[in-house]
Protein backbone atom coordinates (compact mmCIF):
# COMPACT_ATOMS: atom_id res chain seq x y z
CA UNK A 1 0.00 0.00 0.00
CA UNK A 2 2.72 2.78 0.90
CA UNK A 3 4.80 1.65 -2.46
CA UNK A 4 1.80 2.22 -4.29
CA UNK A 5 1.30 5.60 -2.42
CA UNK A 6 4.77 6.63 -2.94
CA UNK A 7 4.67 5.87 -7.04
CA UNK A 8 1.72 7.67 -7.40
CA UNK A 9 -0.68 4.44 -8.02
CA UNK A 10 -3.87 3.40 -7.11
CA UNK A 11 -3.32 1.75 -3.86
CA UNK A 12 -5.83 -0.55 -3.23
CA UNK A 13 -5.96 -1.89 -7.27
CA UNK A 14 -2.38 -2.36 -6.28
CA UNK A 15 -2.97 -4.39 -2.75
CA UNK A 16 -5.39 -6.24 -5.13
CA UNK A 17 -2.98 -7.08 -7.58
CA UNK A 18 -0.83 -8.41 -4.93
CA UNK A 19 -3.40 -10.84 -4.02
CA UNK A 20 -4.48 -11.64 -7.09
CA UNK A 21 -0.97 -12.74 -7.71
CA UNK A 22 -0.68 -14.76 -4.92
CA UNK A 23 -3.74 -16.55 -5.38
CA UNK A 24 -3.06 -17.25 -8.89
CA UNK A 25 -0.56 -20.13 -8.12
CA UNK A 26 -3.45 -22.52 -6.76
CA UNK A 27 -5.21 -22.20 -10.24
CA UNK A 28 -1.86 -22.89 -11.84
CA UNK A 29 0.04 -25.44 -9.99
CA UNK A 30 -2.64 -26.88 -7.33
CA UNK A 31 -2.88 -30.05 -10.11
CA UNK A 32 0.79 -30.94 -10.18
CA UNK A 33 1.42 -30.40 -6.61
CA UNK A 34 -1.37 -33.04 -5.89
CA UNK A 35 0.54 -35.17 -8.25
CA UNK A 36 4.09 -34.51 -6.70
CA UNK A 37 2.63 -34.77 -3.11
CA UNK A 38 0.89 -38.43 -3.98
CA UNK A 39 3.95 -39.75 -6.39
CA UNK A 40 6.83 -39.15 -3.98
CA UNK A 41 7.44 -39.07 -0.37
CA UNK A 42 5.91 -36.25 0.87
CA UNK A 43 8.19 -34.95 3.70
CA UNK A 44 10.82 -35.06 0.27
CA UNK A 45 8.91 -32.85 -1.15
CA UNK A 46 8.30 -30.46 1.66
CA UNK A 47 12.37 -30.31 2.30
CA UNK A 48 12.50 -29.18 -1.14
CA UNK A 49 9.65 -27.03 -1.10
CA UNK A 50 11.07 -25.12 1.91
CA UNK A 51 14.93 -25.20 0.49
CA UNK A 52 13.10 -22.97 -2.30
CA UNK A 53 11.36 -21.42 0.18
CA UNK A 54 14.56 -20.32 1.33
CA UNK A 55 16.08 -18.72 -1.89
CA UNK A 56 12.27 -16.96 -2.71
CA UNK A 57 12.75 -15.19 0.75
CA UNK A 58 16.36 -14.14 -0.33
CA UNK A 59 14.71 -12.18 -3.35
CA UNK A 60 11.99 -11.20 -1.29
CA UNK A 61 14.41 -9.41 1.13
CA UNK A 62 16.41 -7.77 -2.03
CA UNK A 63 12.84 -6.69 -2.99
CA UNK A 64 11.70 -5.05 0.44
CA UNK A 65 15.45 -3.51 0.66
CA UNK A 66 15.20 -2.00 -2.64
CA UNK A 67 11.14 -0.78 -2.42
CA UNK A 68 10.97 -1.96 -5.82
CA UNK A 69 6.56 -2.53 -6.08
CA UNK A 70 7.63 -4.91 -9.68
CA UNK A 71 9.94 -7.40 -7.55
CA UNK A 72 7.73 -7.10 -4.54
CA UNK A 73 4.80 -8.47 -6.94
CA UNK A 74 6.68 -11.30 -8.08
CA UNK A 75 7.98 -12.33 -4.46
CA UNK A 76 3.90 -12.72 -3.87
CA UNK A 77 3.75 -14.99 -7.03
CA UNK A 78 6.82 -17.18 -6.08
CA UNK A 79 5.15 -17.02 -2.41
CA UNK A 80 1.78 -18.27 -3.44
CA UNK A 81 3.73 -20.97 -5.88
CA UNK A 82 5.51 -22.61 -2.82
CA UNK A 83 2.47 -22.71 -0.60
CA UNK A 84 0.39 -24.63 -3.53
CA UNK A 85 3.21 -27.31 -3.78
CA UNK A 86 3.30 -27.35 0.23
CA UNK A 87 -0.37 -27.09 0.71
CA UNK A 88 -1.35 -30.67 -0.27
CA UNK A 89 1.54 -31.85 2.00
CA UNK A 90 0.35 -30.54 5.36
CA UNK A 91 -2.71 -31.71 5.17
CA UNK A 92 -2.79 -34.90 3.20
CA UNK A 93 0.19 -36.07 5.58
CA UNK A 94 -1.56 -35.62 8.96
CA UNK A 95 -2.95 -39.61 8.18
CA UNK A 96 -0.25 -41.08 7.42
CA UNK A 97 1.45 -40.01 10.77
CA UNK A 98 -1.45 -39.68 13.35
CA UNK A 99 -3.74 -42.28 14.19
CA UNK A 100 -7.23 -41.74 13.22
CA UNK A 101 -8.49 -40.60 16.64
CA UNK A 102 -5.75 -38.44 16.67
CA UNK A 103 -6.39 -36.53 13.22
CA UNK A 104 -9.12 -34.25 14.42
CA UNK A 105 -6.07 -32.91 17.28
CA UNK A 106 -3.26 -32.24 14.25
CA UNK A 107 -6.22 -30.26 12.50
CA UNK A 108 -7.01 -28.34 15.45
CA UNK A 109 -2.96 -27.32 15.47
CA UNK A 110 -2.51 -26.23 12.23
CA UNK A 111 -5.68 -24.35 12.00
CA UNK A 112 -4.05 -22.78 14.83
CA UNK A 113 -0.99 -22.71 13.59
CA UNK A 114 -2.20 -21.34 10.52
CA UNK A 115 -4.13 -17.93 12.05
CA UNK A 116 -1.91 -17.27 14.61
CA UNK A 117 1.02 -16.87 12.45
CA UNK A 118 -1.05 -15.02 10.05
CA UNK A 119 -2.29 -12.56 12.78
CA UNK A 120 1.98 -12.63 14.07
CA UNK A 121 3.09 -11.76 10.55
CA UNK A 122 0.91 -9.42 9.94
CA UNK A 123 1.06 -6.78 12.96
CA UNK A 124 4.81 -7.52 12.98
CA UNK A 125 5.03 -6.74 9.11
CA UNK A 126 2.60 -4.45 8.91
CA UNK A 127 4.10 -2.79 12.18
CA UNK A 128 7.77 -2.78 10.78
CA UNK A 129 7.84 -2.21 7.09
CA UNK A 130 6.74 1.80 7.67
CA UNK A 131 9.69 2.27 10.92
CA UNK A 132 12.87 3.95 10.23
CA UNK A 133 15.38 0.74 8.42
CA UNK A 134 12.42 -1.54 9.18
CA UNK A 135 12.20 -3.21 6.05
CA UNK A 136 16.12 -4.03 6.62
CA UNK A 137 14.80 -5.83 9.76
CA UNK A 138 11.85 -7.49 7.63
CA UNK A 139 14.33 -8.83 5.02
CA UNK A 140 16.81 -10.36 7.53
CA UNK A 141 13.66 -11.93 9.77
CA UNK A 142 12.04 -13.49 6.08
CA UNK A 143 15.24 -15.25 5.42
CA UNK A 144 15.47 -16.33 9.11
CA UNK A 145 11.88 -17.74 9.08
CA UNK A 146 12.79 -19.54 5.69
CA UNK A 147 15.48 -21.16 6.91
CA UNK A 148 13.92 -22.41 10.76
CA UNK A 149 10.70 -23.92 8.40
CA UNK A 150 13.45 -25.73 6.11
CA UNK A 151 15.05 -27.09 9.39
CA UNK A 152 11.73 -28.09 10.50
CA UNK A 153 11.06 -30.02 7.86
CA UNK A 154 14.26 -31.80 7.75
CA UNK A 155 12.97 -33.29 11.09
CA UNK A 156 9.50 -34.38 8.98
CA UNK A 157 9.76 -38.37 9.26
CA UNK A 158 9.43 -40.16 5.96
CA UNK A 159 6.45 -40.33 4.47
CA UNK A 160 6.35 -43.00 1.73
CA UNK A 161 4.11 -42.78 -1.38
CA UNK A 162 0.76 -43.83 -2.21
CA UNK A 163 1.38 -44.22 -5.57
CA UNK A 164 4.68 -44.77 -7.01
CA UNK A 165 3.48 -45.97 -10.64
CA UNK A 166 1.72 -42.37 -10.99
CA UNK A 167 2.67 -41.08 -14.01
CA UNK A 168 2.92 -37.17 -13.76
CA UNK A 169 0.28 -35.41 -16.07
CA UNK A 170 1.59 -31.59 -16.74
CA UNK A 171 -1.32 -30.76 -18.78
CA UNK A 172 -3.13 -28.26 -16.36
CA UNK A 173 -6.33 -28.31 -17.89
CA UNK A 174 -6.75 -31.88 -17.84
CA UNK A 175 -5.69 -32.51 -14.67
CA UNK A 176 -7.76 -29.48 -12.85
CA UNK A 177 -10.82 -31.29 -14.16
CA UNK A 178 -9.71 -34.55 -12.96
CA UNK A 179 -9.08 -32.79 -9.26
CA UNK A 180 -12.40 -32.13 -9.17
CA UNK A 181 -13.23 -35.57 -9.88
CA UNK A 182 -11.43 -36.90 -7.62
CA UNK A 183 -13.27 -34.61 -4.82
CA UNK A 184 -16.75 -35.55 -6.31
CA UNK A 185 -16.18 -39.50 -5.84
CA UNK A 186 -17.40 -39.52 -2.22
CA UNK A 187 -20.15 -37.47 -1.77
CA UNK A 188 -19.29 -36.39 1.97
CA UNK A 189 -15.67 -35.58 0.93
CA UNK A 190 -17.03 -33.19 -1.81
CA UNK A 191 -19.17 -31.35 0.38
CA UNK A 192 -16.56 -31.30 2.91
CA UNK A 193 -14.25 -29.91 0.55
CA UNK A 194 -17.47 -27.25 -0.26
CA UNK A 195 -17.81 -26.28 3.13
CA UNK A 196 -14.35 -25.70 4.39
CA UNK A 197 -13.91 -23.25 1.20
CA UNK A 198 -17.11 -21.56 2.62
CA UNK A 199 -15.09 -20.95 5.88
CA UNK A 200 -12.44 -19.43 3.36
CA UNK A 201 -14.93 -17.40 1.93
CA UNK A 202 -16.25 -15.96 5.69
CA UNK A 203 -12.68 -15.30 6.53
CA UNK A 204 -11.79 -13.65 3.53
CA UNK A 205 -14.58 -11.11 3.98
CA UNK A 206 -13.92 -10.60 7.84
CA UNK A 207 -10.31 -10.12 7.68
CA UNK A 208 -9.45 -7.82 4.87
CA UNK A 209 -12.41 -5.91 5.95
CA UNK A 210 -11.38 -5.01 9.53
CA UNK A 211 -9.04 -2.10 9.15
CA UNK A 212 -12.43 -0.33 7.13
CA UNK A 213 -14.74 -2.02 9.72
CA UNK A 214 -12.74 -0.36 12.82
CA UNK A 215 -11.68 3.22 11.20
CA UNK A 216 -15.02 3.95 8.60
CA UNK A 217 -17.60 2.95 10.93
CA UNK A 218 -16.58 2.75 14.51
CA UNK A 219 -13.84 5.05 14.53
CA UNK A 220 -11.35 3.07 16.14
CA UNK A 221 -7.46 3.52 15.23
CA UNK A 222 -4.85 1.08 14.23
CA UNK A 223 -5.13 -0.22 17.78
CA UNK A 224 -8.27 -1.02 17.44
CA UNK A 225 -8.17 -2.23 13.85
CA UNK A 226 -5.23 -4.94 15.06
CA UNK A 227 -7.37 -5.64 18.30
CA UNK A 228 -9.96 -7.07 15.97
CA UNK A 229 -7.71 -9.19 13.88
CA UNK A 230 -5.66 -10.76 17.18
CA UNK A 231 -9.28 -11.11 18.35
CA UNK A 232 -10.70 -13.25 15.33
CA UNK A 233 -7.38 -15.24 15.61
CA UNK A 234 -7.45 -16.24 18.85
CA UNK A 235 -10.84 -17.08 18.27
CA UNK A 236 -9.92 -19.64 15.35
CA UNK A 237 -7.63 -20.66 17.56
CA UNK A 238 -9.57 -21.84 20.72
CA UNK A 239 -12.12 -22.93 18.49
CA UNK A 240 -10.15 -25.26 16.63
CA UNK A 241 -8.59 -26.80 20.08
CA UNK A 242 -12.08 -27.23 21.67
CA UNK A 243 -13.04 -29.36 18.91
CA UNK A 244 -10.99 -32.07 19.98
CA UNK A 245 -12.45 -32.30 23.12
CA UNK A 246 -15.82 -32.11 22.00
CA UNK A 247 -15.12 -34.98 19.08
CA UNK A 248 -12.91 -36.93 21.25
CA UNK A 249 -11.02 -37.98 18.48
CA UNK A 250 -13.85 -38.68 16.84
CA UNK A 251 -13.97 -37.86 13.09
CA UNK A 252 -17.48 -36.51 12.79
CA UNK A 253 -19.62 -33.79 11.45
CA UNK A 254 -21.93 -33.53 14.11
CA UNK A 255 -20.91 -29.77 15.65
CA UNK A 256 -20.96 -28.28 11.77
CA UNK A 257 -24.32 -27.44 11.95
CA UNK A 258 -24.39 -26.08 15.11
CA UNK A 259 -21.21 -24.02 14.69
CA UNK A 260 -22.59 -22.65 11.58
CA UNK A 261 -25.76 -21.39 12.92
CA UNK A 262 -24.04 -20.11 15.58
CA UNK A 263 -21.46 -18.20 13.71
CA UNK A 264 -25.13 -16.89 11.53
CA UNK A 265 -26.49 -15.45 15.23
CA UNK A 266 -23.23 -13.84 16.26
CA UNK A 267 -22.81 -12.30 12.90
CA UNK A 268 -26.14 -10.39 12.69
CA UNK A 269 -25.99 -9.58 16.01
CA UNK A 270 -22.34 -7.87 15.23
CA UNK A 271 -24.33 -5.71 12.78
CA UNK A 272 -26.79 -3.80 15.55
CA UNK A 273 -23.66 -3.79 18.03
CA UNK A 274 -21.56 -2.20 15.55
CA UNK A 275 -24.68 0.52 14.91
CA UNK A 276 -24.66 1.18 18.30
CA UNK A 277 -20.55 2.01 18.61
CA UNK A 278 -21.19 4.11 15.59
CA UNK A 279 -23.69 6.29 17.33
CA UNK A 280 -21.99 6.77 20.10
CA UNK A 281 -19.01 7.63 18.66
CA UNK A 282 -19.96 9.83 15.77
CA UNK A 283 -17.98 12.44 14.88
CA UNK A 284 -14.33 12.57 12.45
CA UNK A 285 -11.94 11.86 15.03
CA UNK A 286 -10.18 8.18 15.32
CA UNK A 287 -10.86 6.90 18.32
CA UNK A 288 -7.72 5.27 20.92
CA UNK A 289 -8.54 1.85 22.47
CA UNK A 290 -8.69 3.27 25.77
CA UNK A 291 -11.68 5.47 24.61
CA UNK A 292 -12.96 2.70 22.06
CA UNK A 293 -13.55 0.23 24.76
CA UNK A 294 -14.89 2.53 27.81
CA UNK A 295 -18.75 1.30 26.71
CA UNK A 296 -20.15 -1.96 26.88
CA UNK A 297 -21.30 -1.34 23.31
CA UNK A 298 -17.57 -1.92 22.18
CA UNK A 299 -17.03 -4.91 24.37
CA UNK A 300 -20.28 -6.39 22.73
CA UNK A 301 -18.55 -6.03 19.04
CA UNK A 302 -15.51 -7.55 20.14
CA UNK A 303 -17.71 -10.94 21.76
CA UNK A 304 -19.02 -11.22 18.55
CA UNK A 305 -16.41 -11.34 16.27
CA UNK A 306 -14.58 -13.45 18.74
CA UNK A 307 -17.28 -15.93 19.34
CA UNK A 308 -17.90 -15.84 15.37
CA UNK A 309 -14.69 -17.13 14.98
CA UNK A 310 -14.91 -19.14 17.70
CA UNK A 311 -17.52 -21.06 15.96
CA UNK A 312 -15.81 -20.93 12.88
CA UNK A 313 -13.17 -22.80 14.31
CA UNK A 314 -15.49 -25.56 15.39
CA UNK A 315 -16.93 -25.47 12.21
CA UNK A 316 -13.63 -25.65 9.72
CA UNK A 317 -11.52 -28.68 11.93
CA UNK A 318 -14.12 -31.43 11.62
CA UNK A 319 -14.47 -30.76 7.63
CA UNK A 320 -10.71 -30.91 6.98
CA UNK A 321 -10.32 -34.45 8.96
CA UNK A 322 -13.52 -35.91 6.80
CA UNK A 323 -11.39 -35.35 3.54
CA UNK A 324 -8.07 -36.46 4.82
CA UNK A 325 -9.93 -39.46 6.53
CA UNK A 326 -12.63 -40.59 3.81
CA UNK A 327 -10.45 -39.67 0.38
CA UNK A 328 -8.84 -42.72 -1.47
CA UNK A 329 -5.28 -42.91 0.10
CA UNK A 330 -3.77 -43.45 -3.32
CA UNK A 331 -5.37 -40.19 -4.42
CA UNK A 332 -5.70 -38.09 -0.70
CA UNK A 333 -2.77 -35.28 -1.85
CA UNK A 334 -4.81 -34.49 -5.15
CA UNK A 335 -8.06 -34.53 -3.45
CA UNK A 336 -6.43 -32.01 -1.20
CA UNK A 337 -5.02 -30.19 -4.12
CA UNK A 338 -8.64 -29.75 -5.09
CA UNK A 339 -9.72 -28.46 -1.50
CA UNK A 340 -6.81 -25.52 -1.89
CA UNK A 341 -8.11 -24.61 -6.09
CA UNK A 342 -11.77 -24.53 -4.43
CA UNK A 343 -10.80 -22.89 -1.89
CA UNK A 344 -8.99 -19.91 -3.60
CA UNK A 345 -11.99 -19.79 -5.93
CA UNK A 346 -14.45 -19.05 -2.63
CA UNK A 347 -11.35 -16.46 -1.37
CA UNK A 348 -11.37 -14.90 -5.18
CA UNK A 349 -15.44 -14.77 -5.23
CA UNK A 350 -15.25 -13.26 -1.55
CA UNK A 351 -12.65 -10.46 -2.70
CA UNK A 352 -14.78 -9.21 -5.75
CA UNK A 353 -17.96 -9.60 -3.99
CA UNK A 354 -17.11 -7.20 -1.35
CA UNK A 355 -15.51 -4.53 -3.90
CA UNK A 356 -18.59 -4.84 -5.79
CA UNK A 357 -20.83 -4.57 -2.32
CA UNK A 358 -19.19 -2.43 -0.58
CA UNK A 359 -19.82 0.56 -3.46
CA UNK A 360 -23.23 0.27 -2.27
CA UNK A 361 -23.32 -0.79 1.48
CA UNK A 362 -21.08 -0.28 4.11
CA UNK A 363 -18.53 -2.97 5.84
CA UNK A 364 -20.96 -2.93 9.02
CA UNK A 365 -24.13 -3.49 5.97
CA UNK A 366 -21.44 -5.90 4.38
CA UNK A 367 -21.39 -7.96 7.75
CA UNK A 368 -24.78 -8.73 7.88
CA UNK A 369 -25.33 -9.78 4.32
CA UNK A 370 -22.24 -12.52 5.52
CA UNK A 371 -24.50 -13.51 8.14
CA UNK A 372 -27.47 -13.91 6.25
CA UNK A 373 -25.27 -15.79 3.63
CA UNK A 374 -23.98 -17.85 5.99
CA UNK A 375 -27.46 -18.91 7.39
CA UNK A 376 -28.43 -20.24 3.93
CA UNK A 377 -24.96 -22.55 4.08
CA UNK A 378 -26.00 -23.67 7.44
CA UNK A 379 -29.80 -24.85 6.49
CA UNK A 380 -27.97 -26.26 3.29
CA UNK A 381 -25.26 -28.61 5.44
CA UNK A 382 -27.47 -29.69 7.24
CA UNK A 383 -29.58 -31.57 4.43
CA UNK A 384 -26.13 -32.55 3.14
CA UNK A 385 -25.49 -34.71 6.24
CA UNK A 386 -26.58 -38.74 6.83
CA UNK A 387 -29.82 -38.97 8.59
CA UNK A 388 -28.37 -40.04 12.34
CA UNK A 389 -25.97 -36.68 12.13
CA UNK A 390 -29.28 -35.16 11.68
CA UNK A 391 -31.29 -36.57 14.52
CA UNK A 392 -27.98 -35.75 16.61
CA UNK A 393 -27.93 -32.11 16.09
CA UNK A 394 -32.00 -31.80 16.60
CA UNK A 395 -30.89 -33.04 20.21
CA UNK A 396 -28.35 -30.69 20.62
CA UNK A 397 -30.38 -27.76 18.78
CA UNK A 398 -33.21 -28.44 21.65
CA UNK A 399 -30.70 -28.74 24.43
CA UNK A 400 -29.10 -25.21 23.41
CA UNK A 401 -32.51 -23.20 22.97
CA UNK A 402 -33.99 -24.75 26.21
Amino acid sequence: FDLAVNHGWNATLFVYAGTALFILPYFLFSAIAGQFADKFDKAFIAQRVKLAEIAAMVFGAGALWLDNPYLDLMVLFFAGSLAAFFGPIKYGILPQYLKREEVIAGNALIEMGTFVTILLGTMFGGFLVLETEGRQILSGTLILLSVIAWYAATRMPPAPSTRPDLEIDWNVFRQTAKLIGYARERHDVFWAVIGASWFWFVGTVLLVQFPVFAKDVLLGDDVVANAFTATFTIGIGLGSMITNLLLKGEVSARYVPVAAIMMTLFLIDLYFAAGQVSARLAGTTLNGAGVFFSDWSSWRVAFDLFMTAFFGGIYAVPLNAIMQTRASPPKRSRVIAANNLINAIFMITATVTSVILLQFITARGLFLCLGLANAVAAIWICFLLPQETLANFARQLFRLLY
